[in-house]
């Protein structure tokens, strides 16, 4: 059967949200001057996480550290981020978006997938549908989207990175050389920086190129599975569903960009503990272990360097996470070079299995697990903030309540943010 696929993305959705709530108050349109959603000013863990169109005329970019944005625009009204409001106006328009169909896929907090394939007898016109879907989220929500349209997932998404704001665009099958293969190989979906380069310099320059290239000479170059993602991508193909459930956790990650580098060994481990506490958490709310445990680094002069070890026996005890953090952090961090990022990857993961059973009791293990567990059902009926392990709050360097705090809140900000990256990417972390 001919799919029909629509993915709905929400023009510059932080600044949207805010701009549309301080309309409705009566206050100035911040689409309309040079604004930015980011964090705070003074630190280096502050990001630009949206901007205003007239923010992006002067070289303005997401991602980019705010104090480097204030250089390029001095006048630039900066917004703290909001996150109560932004869940708040993604549920709305993603109800609105389930009015037309029941398979809507939530690919991140301002964009969804749509899959539209039989729906033909009740709108008959399914572009017209696009643009009533777009103008209403306007109307009715105060903010605008783009909708691509296009037969699977991966043409619709590059649809609706075309032209905008405020935009329907199509990509059909037969509109790929003309529309998708002139692209940039850099502008294709999941190719990042690191891959866009070693793309070119082999003289694959525009999407076309990877199209036309041969499989095994870019499986060669780029790894079998991204190679061949890319490949396909490439010529448009895509067979994964829209899914109106969200899949399970293939693992589970967790990182943390520093306000001061670290450069010792006790400050590591201090924000290791937090991170692994943050992490098993996370894993045990989903009944889930682990049979992989991983640690990344990145250096002051933003070089990454990871290490991981696979267990003899699955686990989800924040204890026996957190010792193999720190063996794999110190066989990793050998220069002891001042460190900007620490992170924690939890992979392997298996649910619901059953455990080997010792004919010896270990009562550490035990001790661990009713820690575990009354850890968390503090937290799940107080919050997180309640409760905080004791080697944490009184670490003699006392980074530890700062660094899990701030932690914290960049995991709020990557949560409310974007969960598009694919876990295959060639550049993910």
């Amino acid at each position: 059967m001919n799919r029909t696929i629509f993915h709905v993305d929400i023009n510059s959705a932080f600044l949207s949200w805010e701009a549309a709530k301080r309309v409705a108050e009566g206050q100035e349109d911040l689409r309309l001057v040079p604004s930015a959603v980011g964090g705070d000013r003074n630190k280096r863990t502050g990001v630009i996480l949206a901007k205003s169109i007239p923010a992006k005329k002067y070289g303005v970019k997401t991602g980019e550290a705010v104090a480097t944005a204030l250089k390029k625009c001095p006048e630039l009204i900066l917004v703290k981020p909001d996150f109560r409001l932004y869940e708040k106006s993604s549920r709305a328009f993603m109800e609105l978006c389930r009015r037309y169909t029941p398979v809507v896929e939530k690919y991140s907090i301002d964009e969804c997938f749509l899959d539209m394939t039989g729906t033909e007898n009740l709108y008959q016109n399914l572009h017209t549908t696009a643009e009533e879907i777009k103008n209403t989220i306007r109307e009715k929500l105060g903010f605008t989207a783009n909708i691509g349209i296009g037969p699977n997932k991966l043409l619709a998404k590059m649809a609706s990175d075309f032209e905008k704001p405020d935009k329907v665009h199509t990509l059909a099958e037969e509109e790929i050389p003309e529309k998708l293969w002139p692209l940039p190989v850099g502008a294709l979906f999941t190719v990042g920086k690191a891959t866009a380069e070693k793309l070119t310099n082999a003289r694959i320059e525009s999407i076309g190129d990877l199209a036309h290239a041969n499989l095994k000479t870019i499986q060669q170059m780029l790894g079998a599975k991204p190679g061949w993602q890319l490949w396909h991508y490439a010529n448009g193909q895509d067979p994964s569903p829209v899914l109106s459930e969200p899949e399970e956790s293939k693992g589970y990650s967790i990182s943390t960009t520093l306000e001061k580098d670290v450069t010792t060994i006790s400050q590591a481990n201090t924000i290791l503990l937090s991170l692994s506490d943050s992490v098993s958490a996370r894993m045990r709310a989903d009944g889930a272990k682990t049979c992989c445990i991983g640690v990344a680094m990145r250096t002051n002069d933003f070089k990454n360097k990871s290490h991981q070890k696979k267990l003899i026996q699955p686990t989800d005890s924040t204890e026996e996470i957190y010792k193999t953090a720190k063996e794999l952090f110190s066989e990793l961090w050998v220069r002891r070079q001042p460190l900007r990022l620490i992170g924690i990857s939890l992979t392997d993961i298996l649910r619901d299995e059953g455990e080997q059973i010792s004919l010896f009791r270990d009562e550490k293990k035990e001790k661990s697990r009713k820690i575990d567990q009354a850890v968390d059902n503090i937290r799940s009926r107080f919050g997180t903030a309640t409760i905080s392990r004791g080697s944490i709050l009184n670490s003699p360097n006392q980074v530890g309540k700062k660094y899990q705090a701030q932690m914290e809140t960049q995991q709020n900000e990557k949560q409310a943010g974007s969960t598009k990256d694919n876990p295959y990417a060639p550049d993910q972390e």
